[in-house]
């Protein structure tokens, strides 16, 4: 006998079939495996290290991950908060490779190389590329096609709390992937790549305008009375964001779990507004990004160039404490005066010897190649003997030289009246004598100590005088008349 369901009954069974497979869709969906943007396709992991693998999943959901470097297979456990977590041990460097990730669904990673992942950051001088018409890159782009080297843009955003997840995508080097990307970082990687000749990766996190305020974490600004401070002399602005922490937060602290070889900087003109406390504040940031990353990991960065402030001497003062920031171990500074061609641009356009000197540093400290002449030299000490000042320098073993004209510039020899005038300079093999027939007791000198000065010695192996000055007088910082 066949009995026959009602219709109405047959419908709300029909219905109910539909919700169940809806749901069940939808939790396999929400409970499989996820990635965050930084683990993906093309990426770069750091060689010979302890780096990450993370993501989400369904709570208590077991995960098995193999890497073809090594065909071997590791497992982890998502926790309650359907987060989990699993180091891995990376080889020298070399691929392509494949990383299989297996639970309720299967990812396969692909093209994945071992080799160097290095952080670039900073304001619009490192962000700068292709879409601002920096003809240097413009013509790169036609020649960049190299699968040993890959970039990563991370996207601007901002939180007030840590983050685990940043925007963005990994691309093999190429004329699209280059299209917007950061000059200085592709140049950088491209340098390391040919040198090293391993696989090189650059996350370019930077985004112009920003002080280095919002690239540390907030407590290490609030819980400082001094950098507190000037943190609240910054503006706010519609462009950019100021608050202590919210870039760090949102474009640093998500890339915490990947190992990485060191970092590269460019910034310094958003600190202006309070150019004494910077070099406190930028020692912090780096002290602040190396604990979390539980690594000493090598901070290089760029002396900000010359360029024409509404405010005497702010620009100058940035580069002392850029200076100053030496001392924090394991850092290296390049100076720029000698590649700017217009004092009233903020951006210079000349990215690829920027990049390159910043390369060069990187492949003599951390690399551990013989490169000569990839530090600019800087003032040691002076000796005063009659009416003549003795400098000394570290990083000229050959003496300088003059790149142009027939006297060094950009000198300024003052006695205890603090009034600057000229200085004739003595090039001498082991230093620099500096005079003056106005001043007959000389106490101080200055060289290049003005917001646009550029001058023209250099140490034989053509890097420029870092600027300096002996004294400790206080500086005018008035609005330029």
């Amino acid at each position: 006998m066949i009995v026959r369901m009602p219709r109405f009954l047959f419908k709300q069974l029909l219905s109910a079939l539909i919700v169940c497979f809806i749901l069940s869709l939808s939790s396999a969906a929400f409970g499989a495996i996820r990635l965050p943007h930084i683990i993906g396709n093309n990426m770069v992991l750091q060689q010979k290290s302890e780096t990450a693998l993370w993501g989400w999943s369904n709570p208590a959901e077991k995960i098995y991950i193999t890497t073809s470097w090594n065909n071997y297979t590791d497992s982890v456990t998502a926790d309650g908060t359907a987060k989990w977590k699993l180091n891995i041990k990376t080889p020298a460097a070399g691929g392509p490779y494949t990383i299989t990730l297996k639970g309720e669904n299967t990812i396969v990673l692909e093209n994945i190389m071992i080799g160097e992942v290095w952080i670039c950051s900073g304001q619009s001088n490192m962000e700068w590329s292709s879409l601002q018409k920096l003809q240097q890159i413009i013509d790169e782009m036609p020649h960049s096609r190299n699968n040993n080297i890959r970039l990563f843009h991370v996207a601007k955003t901002t939180s007030p709390y840590p983050q685990d997840y940043v925007e963005g995508s990994w691309k093999v080097s190429g004329p699209d992937a280059l299209n917007g990307f950061s000059a200085v970082a592709y140049f950088f990687a491209k340098e390391l790549q040919q040198k090293l000749n391993v696989p090189v990766a650059v996350i370019n996190t930077s985004w112009g305008g920003t002080p280095a305020e919002t690239w540390t974490p907030a407590e290490k600004v609030n819980n400082n009375e001094v950098l507190a401070k000037s943190a609240a002399m910054q503006k706010t602005v519609p462009w950019w964001p100021v608050a202590p922490g919210y870039a760090y937060n949102a474009m640093i602290y998500p890339l915490l779990n990947l190992s990485i070889a060191g970092a590269i900087w460019y910034q310094g003109e958003g600190n202006t507004v309070m150019p004494f406390t910077y070099g406190q504040l930028f020692s912090e940031m780096i002290r602040s990004w190396r604990a979390a990353w539980k690594k000493d990991f090598p901070f290089y960065y760029v002396q900000i160039a010359p360029y024409n402030y509404g405010h005497n001497n702010i620009g100058n003062l940035i580069r002392e404490q850029q200076a100053k920031t030496l001392a924090v171990p394991n850092t290296g500074m390049i100076v720029i005066s000698d590649l700017v061609n217009d004092v009233k641009n903020i951006h210079p356009t000349n990215k690829k010897d920027v990049a390159l000197r910043l390369a060069n540093y990187a492949l003599a400290e951390t690399y551990n190649q013989n490169i000569t002449g990839y530090k600019s030299p800087m003032f040691t000490r002076m000796q005063v003997t009659g009416n003549k000042v003795h400098l000394y320098f570290d990083n000229a073993p050959n003496g300088f030289k003059l790149n142009a004209g027939k006297a060094a510039t950009e000198f300024y020899l003052a006695g205890a009246d603090k009034v600057f005038v000229p200085a004739v300079i003595k090039i001498e093999k082991d230093r620099l004598v500096a005079s003056s027939p106005e001043v007959k007791n000389p106490v101080a000198v200055r060289f290049s100590f003005s917001n646009s000065g550029m001058s023209n010695i250099f140490s034989k192996e053509g890097l420029p005088v870092a600027p300096f000055r002996t004294d400790e007088w206080v500086v005018d910082t008035s609005k330029v008349k």
